[in-house]
């Protein structure tokens, strides 16, 4: 993938430990076959190498044979046989940089495929306020650029940066043993100069790019928001307006971008003129030599044919320095979520729940977000075991807190919540969610099949379970009136499918799940008043011989409730049924009272 500027780049420190902690993937201590294959692989570069250095030999002894006074036909016998000798030799490079390739792509993917399940599997660990405080796109652009980054990193440095500096190395040799020290000198040198030029100009392109591609988002967020606000730009006549904010913004991006190119032919010009400069020079000292009768003919072309091996991989060093650079950077960004702390953890040697009779307790819970405002105060309370309790109170009273809680999202401050008498900091949190079942107010579901989403509330949920629970849940009169009936696709978080129809889907789900602990959070406010009745009633019916809580807003939703509870900032207020909190005349018979009067102003047909 093309490395992305705009990052900055990890310094020295920080790139020898993210290419140390990536080690143990790519040289697995567990899989001796993967081990093997990287010794292959490498073994297969070694030997492109060797018939690449060897390759420089048969040109030069070839021109010798041409060049030097023997008959015709025995010099062409003999250089014929070095020119085959040679294509041999390049179709053989070829052979084992492919063979190289087939050997190694199992290891690649593998190392990709085991970083990226590590990561995974932390962000499944991560506690919500991790997820609520990251965007989504956030945290897979991370993960999709990480893995990608594995595969560029790899061939960079393994076949690209190592086989390069084994072939400096070997060059040095032979140009010592047949030219001596001068030229060894020279070439690195310039080899040096040639490196450290790239490196410092690419760094500065960085720069340049990074601005560049800043100016390139501000232009396309310009544009966005302006066609995104149509009808308001129409409203004020203000397309002009617009066009000059789009086009100053445009601007600023093309001079950022004659910047970066320029500084692209700058680059072009300096390794050009320091290769040239070496080539120059190699070649006039190898025609000094053979006028001094030192050197052959032959000796001016294995100079020129080693220095033009040697620098072509050096010509992408700006554009390989650049990517892997970018790829510490995307690799580091993914074992920065490994190692992000996980809030919320099972105690070693957690045992699992066990649910006997259902029934929840919150004992002096105290709990605050981030922002230190204190959401719950004290909070104490009863639901007893196969009851129905519903928790009401105005917008920021702690009720949506409370499922969180109640989930193991959060840890409270203080406090503990139970359930039969074993607190849910005790046992594993799988063990906990498992007990429980939701019914949220936005039921979300996944961009597959409707027997997908409704079997997802079981790993193991037969055909049988699936249809009882359509049935249940009421959802499958409309599931028979599909052409694809359970294979219908509900699109991306359910959008094919009305809010009734989603909220079924979602019931049907918890149904398959089966706990003995239900838990309804708002799950009819977005509805309807009759796809709300129609979905109440069957919340009803599948809440019989299970500890229900429900959260609602609606009080006309749980009078029904064999008791109330009402918060109000973080404590609870009253407590008792529909009858006995009327009776009271407090918080709960005002709210009753102005939904009341709301629901009588909204049935007065209008004028």
């Amino acid at each position: 993938m093309p490395p992305d500027p705009a990052t900055p780049a990890p310094s020295d420190a920080e790139s020898w430990a993210t290419l140390k902690r990536f080690l143990p993937y790519l040289w697995p201590k567990d899989n001796p076959a993967l081990r093997w294959r990287i010794v292959i692989a490498l073994g297969f570069v070694l030997a492109a190498k060797g018939v690449i250095l060897a390759l420089p030999y048969a040109y030069k002894n070839a021109v010798d044979a041409m060049s030097e006074s023997k008959a015709a036909s025995e010099a062409v016998s003999v250089a014929m046989a070095l020119v085959l000798a040679y294509g041999l030799g390049r179709f053989t490079g070829v052979a084992f940089d492919n063979l190289r390739n087939i050997a190694f792509e199992r290891v690649g993917q593998v190392a990709t495929l085991n970083l990226a399940q590590d990561v995974f599997h932390r962000l499944h660990k991560l506690s919500l306020r991790f997820h609520l405080s990251r965007r989504t796109g956030e945290v897979t652009k991370i993960i999709e650029r990480g893995t990608k980054s594995i595969d560029t990193m790899l061939y960079f440095l393994l076949f690209n940066i190592a086989p390069t500096a084994i072939e400096l190395i070997a060059v040095g040799v032979i140009f010592y043993i047949n030219f001596g020290i001068e030229l060894v000198i020279a070439t690195a040198i310039t080899v040096i100069a040639y490196i450290l030029i790239t490196r410092w100009i690419t760094e500065w392109r960085t720069t340049l790019r990074r601005e560049m591609n800043d100016l390139d988002g501000k232009a396309l967020d310009r544009a966005v928001d302006s066609l995104l606000n149509y009808e308001t730009v129409k409203y004020f006549g203000a397309e002009a307006r617009e066009e000059e904010r789009y086009g100053d913004a445009a601007r600023s991006y093309a001079k950022a971008a004659m910047k970066s190119e320029n500084s692209l032919g700058l680059l072009n010009i300096a390794q050009a003129a320091i290769t040239n400069m070496l080539m120059a020079g190699a070649m006039a000292y190898s025609v000094w030599g053979w006028s001094q009768g030192r050197f052959t003919v032959g000796d001016l072309v294995f100079v020129n044919t080693y220095l033009l091996q040697l620098f072509r991989p050096l010509d992408l060093l700006g554009f390989v320095y650049r990517s892997i650079r970018q790829g510490l950077v995307d690799m580091g960004a993914m074992f920065t979520l490994i190692d992000t702390s996980v809030e919320v953890e099972d105690k070693p040697g957690a045992p699992a729940l066990n649910v006997k009779r259902a029934a929840i307790s919150f004992e002096n819970v105290r709990f605050q977000y981030e922002d230190g405002r204190e959401i719950l105060r004290g909070l104490s309370f009863e639901v007893p075991a196969g009851s129905q309790t519903a928790i009401v109170g105005p917008s920021g009273a702690g009720k949506s807190t409370i499922a969180r809680l109640l989930f193991r999202f959060y840890d409270p401050q203080s406090g503990r919540i139970l359930i039969d008498g074993q607190d849910i900091a005790d046992v594993t949190q799988g063990s906990l969610r498992a007990a429980i079942g939701i019914v949220p107010q936005d039921s979300v579901l996944f961009n597959d099949t409707l027997r997908y989403n409704i079997a997802y509330g079981s790993g193991d949920a037969s055909e049988e379970d699936v249809l009882r629970a359509a049935r249940d849940a009421a959802i499958m009169p409309f599931i028979e009136a599909q052409p694809q009936g359970l294979e219908t696709e509900v699109g991306e978080r359910g959008l094919k499918l009305s809010g009734g129809e989603k909220q079924r889907v979602a019931i049907a789900r918890t149904l398959v799940k089966n706990p003995p602990i239900l838990l309804l959070d708002e799950a009819t406010s977005a509805l309807d008043s009759r796809t709300e009745q129609d979905i109440l009633s069957t919340l009803h019916r599948i809440a019989k011989d299970r500890t229900t809580v429900a959260i609602a807003h609606r009080l006309s939703t749980i009078a029904n409730a064999d008791q109330i509870l009402v918060m109000e900032q973080g404590q609870l207020a009253e407590r008792g049924t529909h009858a006995e909190l009327l009776k009271r005349d407090g918080l709960y018979a005002d709210m009753w009272a102005r939904q009341q009067a709301e629901s009588e102003e909204a049935d007065i047909p209008q004028s």
